[in-house]
């Protein structure tokens, strides 16, 4: 039976069995490489993507539990690679190998919308399922607290200028 999925606001319909996992539907069906398979098990996050704004595994998680819901990939983030978290990690040469990245950037920006004004505490929290075999995380938070910085100035200036 066909389902019918929004990924990065395209409604698309695959016939695939419903129990497939979403990430062998976005790499496979759908051609979105930008999630990772890492471990298969939901444990390393280099698959994150966001469901209706929440990071979600997409190697564990099938594709029918997922229809109906609004699923953003790295590709869907922002089609010029200008939002605040993908702005920060650039300038902060976040990325080494690069491998768990979109993972990584997908947890930050679902932390960033949730929590505008992160601790570290609240981006340890956050980013514990994500990791980084490069062992970027000083990086990745600092990445982090620099994207809220940015998204709290948008505001402000947007702010500003409806004034």
């Amino acid at each position: 039976m066909p389902l019918k999925l929004t990924i990065n606001n395209v409604v698309a319909t695959v016939d695939v069995p419903p129990d497939m996992p979403l990430l062998w539907v976005l790499r496979d069906i759908l051609n979105l490489k930008g999630a990772k398979y890492g471990c298969g098990m939901g444990v390393c996050g280099a698959c994150t993507v966001l469901a209706d704004g929440h990071p979600i595994r997409s190697c564990m998680t099938h594709v029918s539990a997922v229809a109906g819901q609004a699923i953003t990939t790295i590709e869907g983030l922002s089609p010029d690679g200008l939002h605040p978290v993908q702005v920060a990690w650039e300038a902060l040469d976040v990325p080494q190998c690069g491998y768990c990245q979109a993972g990584q950037i997908m947890s930050a920006t679902a932390l960033l919308a949730h929590t505008p004004h992160p601790t570290d505490a609240d981006i340890d929290s956050a980013m514990s399922g994500n990791l980084c075999r490069c062992g970027t995380y000083p990086r990745i938070r600092q990445a982090i607290h620099q994207a809220a910085q940015a998204g709290q100035a948008a505001k402000a200036g947007a702010s500003a200028r409806k004034s």
